[in-house]
């Protein structure tokens, strides 16, 4: 889609708030009403045979309100008509049969609105669900490092938070269009009679209507304003009242200052919103009494016409019927307009999100280079250097080393070395500031990143623990074969999870964690044989588990090192460990410190050298002597 141009130039020019935070110039807010045409779109591309049948529904209501103003006119007329004339010629069949019109009428309305609000709701669950969709994917197409953004973070609270309050949107544009079309037909009327009341009915209005685009702006540039401060609240609901931190809370007796947190945070909001919505109150009474006397001026008009004998008493109806009707819809259009206005502001986060575009992608402007099966050579790292976005530090600096194809490389340093920042850049979820990682002699951009995430298997020390069945949560190492059973099963026995599914209820149907009803949670180390099984599940050419038995008792973690070799046998395995009886395993052992490259070498070569690996070894055993 294309950028609102006009709306991204006028951000740096905000005009501040008492409160410190930017506020909404009169031109942004018109310049995001161009986000319009698009979110159409986005309605039509959700259905187009909803969107037709809602469009058409909603014309033919559009002209129900004249006819049946036109009808009660003739009605009133018919029966003062009637009334003088004597008893025996009064004929009662023409106003029955206007009656019977204005009741068709009436039954035909009140169908209408029930199929545009079947309509509106079917339309907007879908939107809703296709725009969440899109969010999903467009979140998962973005660079790791962007998630680690608070500002990133801001956009996707808000864009996500648009999903699903667009589709009130949505109805309200719709009914802005059929609203005017109500407003021309009785304005036909009002012209033919006397054009200045139209007059009078925009004095009346449009001081309305300026009072409210005012605060309307000014509730949105809090609601903006305070995204950061929100999010926050929702985290800190989030953690007083959750089982993941209900033990922490409890042990460090944490609610007093968590509910400190949310009172100082949600008072805060609570008071600035306050002096918001009383003036909002104040100033809206006295547009509404500016809007009551337009409305009573044009009345007593018209009534003095009818009582000088210029118009009927049907007439009269009809002209007071359509001012009063008239007013209503341009207070509803008027004020509706501004909420539109609002919600094409929020508009513009949804947008806004969906424009950051990821730096690691597949560049189609360039051949893609096949990913090597079976690897070759090994991945080359070339004085790579890696700093995190608005860090001063850097985390990686001028590492060169190779790991071979098919070679156990274990990683060892001091918690913050490194490690899994390399790891990452391995992976590509992140690239190097500098420097390069070669795959078979070819850099790593010259390949698809999807592929090469899909021959390379990674469990984090810090892995996700699913809230899904047992049988998905093992699935999820390789997805595709989320159905096929038979492997899903391998790899439990191979991992040792299946002495775990095995105690569960309903075995691999079993919902682990207990954010679901009928969930069973399980400890740490139940948890990480079900992080390994995955492992085994993926079948990558390049394997690399990150502390795979911290949380596993002494015999857990024999049995799984037992299977080890099975696993990484013809692969290329990277592993993480701060226990050396776990790493003397590797061919070779990469000590990295603070960022940089120490030694590498077998076990054996590292002790003899007496380095820096050697050191820590012998720390470590002095714990066990």
């Amino acid at each position: 889609m294309a950028r609102s141009d006009s709306f991204l130039s006028t951000i740096s020019a905000k005009k501040p708030r008492a409160d410190g935070k930017p506020g909404l110039s009169v031109r942004e807010r018109f310049s995001a009403l161009k986000n319009l045409p698009a979110f159409l779109r986005l309605i039509w591309q959700t259905s187009p045979a909803l969107t037709l049948g809602n469009v058409g529904l909603r014309l033919l209501r559009a002209a129900l309100p004249v006819a049946m103003l036109y009808v009660g006119q003739l009605i009133i007329d018919s029966v003062i008509g009637l009334s003088r004339l004597p008893a025996p010629e009064r004929v009662l069949t023409p106003v029955l049969t206007l009656i019977a019109l204005e009741f068709g009428l009436a039954i035909l309305s009140d169908a209408l609105g029930r199929g545009v609000a079947l309509l509106d709701s079917l339309l907007g669950d879908l939107f809703a669900n296709q725009t969440s969709i899109r969010l999903m994917e467009h979140a998962a197409e973005l660079d790791l490092d962007q998630f680690e953004d608070s500002t990133f973070y801001d956009k996707l609270e808000r864009a996500r938070r648009q999903t699903l309050s667009r589709t009130v949107l949505m109805s309200q544009v719709l009914s802005q269009a059929q609203d005017a079309i109500t407003m021309g037909f009785l304005a036909v009327g009002l012209v033919a009679f006397n054009p200045w009341l139209l007059l009078l009915l925009l004095v009346a209005v449009v001081p309305a209507f300026l009072g409210e685009s005012h605060f309307n702006e000014r509730s949105y540039s809090l609601v903006h304003g305070w995204t950061p401060e929100r999010r926050e609240l929702d985290y800190l609901r989030q953690t007083g009242a959750s089982d993941d931190t209900a033990k922490e809370v409890k042990i460090f007796g944490l609610a007093g200052f968590l509910t400190d947190r949310f009172r100082t945070l949600s008072d805060d909001f609570y008071a600035k919103n306050k002096a918001l919505v009383v003036k909002r109150a104040g100033w809206g009474a006295f547009f509404a009494a500016v809007g009551a006397a337009g409305y009573y001026a044009a009345y007593v008009y018209i009534i003095l016409q009818t009582v000088y004998g210029r118009v009927s008493i049907g007439q009269l109806t009809f002209l007071a019927g359509s001012f009063a009707r008239m007013r209503g819809l341009l207070e509803g259009i008027l004020s509706r307009f501004s909420s539109v206005a609002e919600g094409a502001l929020y508009l513009q986060d949804f947008f806004d999100f969906f424009r950051l575009q990821p730096r690691i992608r597949r560049d189609d402007a360039r051949p893609v280079r096949p990913f090597p099966n079976p690897i070759q050579e090994g991945f080359r790292f070339e004085d790579v250097g890696f700093q995190y976005r608005n860090a001063e530090k850097w985390a990686l600096r001028h590492l060169n080393f190779t790991l071979q194809a098919g070679e156990k490389l274990a990683l060892v340093g001091e918690n913050g070395a490194g490690k899994t920042t390399l790891v990452k850049l391995l992976s590509r979820l992140y690239d190097p500031t500098e420097g390069r990682i070669l795959l078979d002699g070819h850099d790593l951009r010259e390949y698809d990143p999807a592929e090469l995430r899909r021959e390379i298997g990674v469990i984090f020390q810090d892995f996700v623990r699913f809230q899904l069945p047992a049988a998905q949560n093992l699935a999820v190492g390789r997805i595709e074969e989320q159905h096929n059973r038979p492997r899903i099963e391998q790899a439990a026995a191979q991992s040792l999870a299946d002495s775990v599914i095995a105690k569960l209820p309903e075995g691999y149907d079993q919902m682990i964690g207990r954010r679901f009803n009928g969930g069973v949670d399980l400890s740490g180390g139940e948890w990480q044989k079900i992080a390994l099984g995955r492992a085994y599940m993926r079948d990558a050419q390049l394997l690399i588990l990150d502390e795979p038995t911290a949380a596993l008792d002494a015999r857990a973690e024999y049995e799984v090192f037992q299977r080890f070799k099975d696993l990484t046998l013809g692969k290329t395995a990277i592993l993480i460990s701060h226990r050396f009886s776990t790493v003397r395993m590797a061919d070779r052992i990469l000590v990295i410190e603070n960022g940089q490259f120490q030694e590498i070498g077998s076990h054996e070569q590292l002790l003899a050298k007496g380095g820096r690996y050697a050191e820590l070894f012998h720390l470590q055993a002095a714990g066990y002597r």
